[in-house]
């Protein structure tokens, strides 16, 4: 059973889903990527899992670094993904990567010459966990903002409540 909720935040409502107490999915209403079919979900806001994710949304949106170690994360995806998205995980607080630096780092894993920046951003953006696995801390070539599903405009209100340096 995927147990949701909606959370209020600054920006706008999020959604949430969980299964077996563990974190799957977090998206900005209506975002692009946002799941087609929810109407088996199940609307428990007490479910603990969310309990602690409201915790963790309100000391992040008051410029805190919160701690994810009380809120387990299983996002649904294909390895190549869960690859990428263990590599936002280690992004630090008010940091940015690149989409290429992200490429670099899973061909050396991989053991190959190159991987493809675009397939990366493709990872990147069907992030279902928003927020939490930190996928507005990835900038385009020279640092640019380019892409991200909830809009750029959120991506950046993120970079500048952790104060990331946009240069």
């Amino acid at each position: 059973m995927i147990y949701t909720c909606n959370i209020d935040t600054p920006l706008t409502v999020l959604t949430a889903s969980a299964k077996n107490n563990k974190l799957t999915g977090l998206w900005f209403m209506g975002q692009k990527y946002y799941p087609s079919k929810t109407d088996t979900w199940v609307t428990k806001p007490d479910y603990p899992v969310f309990k602690e994710l409201k915790l963790w949304i309100k000391k992040y949106f008051e410029g805190k670094n919160p701690s994810l170690q009380n809120i387990k994360l299983e996002p649904l995806g294909t390895v190549f993904q869960k690859d990428v998205w263990e590599i936002l995980l280690k992004i630090p607080y008010g940091k940015t990567i690149t989409y290429g630096e992200i490429a670099k780092q899973i061909a050396h894993k991989k053991g190959l010459c190159s991987m493809s920046a675009q397939a990366v951003g493709g990872a990147v953006g069907h992030n279902p966990i928003s927020i939490l696995i930190p996928c507005h801390r990835v900038l385009g070539t020279a640092n640019n903002l380019t892409g991200y599903a909830g809009g750029i405009d959120k991506k950046e209100a993120l970079l500048k409540l952790e104060k990331a340096i946009l240069s």
